[in-house]
């Protein structure tokens, strides 16, 4: 059997990439699970957390959902008391969504469990492999050649 240092040459970038985002959102999962929260629930939270309204088509991009998906979800998140829409003023044709109080309290529990999540797997990790893959990141982004 390959050692894991031959897997990730043989397998390239892309599967590498996935497979330690799989391993990731598998971690958050498990962090978010004691408050109800799906990974993609913390997502959209993160996101409306800066306090703006955001249009379904920002959401479905930043929680990386195909928008029917979202709708449901986003639908759920209203049920629960979590999340409200409004008419956007500048284009009535437009909805946004907000944050509802209940939805600003799980996104403050939750953004503790994720941090305490991340400090975790930052301390079993390289700091020479975290700044690879932020510097990978802003080469991809086009912000470094």
């Amino acid at each position: 059997m390959r050692n894991p240092d031959q897997r990730t040459r043989m397998e390239g970038l892309p599967e590498a990439l996935r497979r330690a985002e799989r391993s990731v959102t598998a971690r958050l999962a498990e962090a978010l699970e004691p408050e109800g929260c799906s990974v993609e629930q913390w997502r959209i939270l993160l996101l409306l957390g800066d306090g703006v309204g955001h249009t379904m088509s920002e959401l479905a991009e930043f929680a990386l959902m195909p928008a029917p998906t979202l709708t449901r979800l986003i639908d759920r998140m209203a049920t629960d008391g979590l999340v409200h829409r409004t008419v956007d003023a500048s284009d009535r044709r437009r909805v946004l969504v907000h944050l509802t109080a209940r939805g600003e309290d799980l996104q403050r529990r939750a953004a503790r469990r994720v941090e305490e999540q991340q400090r975790a797997l930052l301390a079993d990790t390289d700091p020479a492999g975290v700044q690879l893959l932020l510097y990978l990141l802003d080469v991809l982004a086009g912000r470094v050649r």
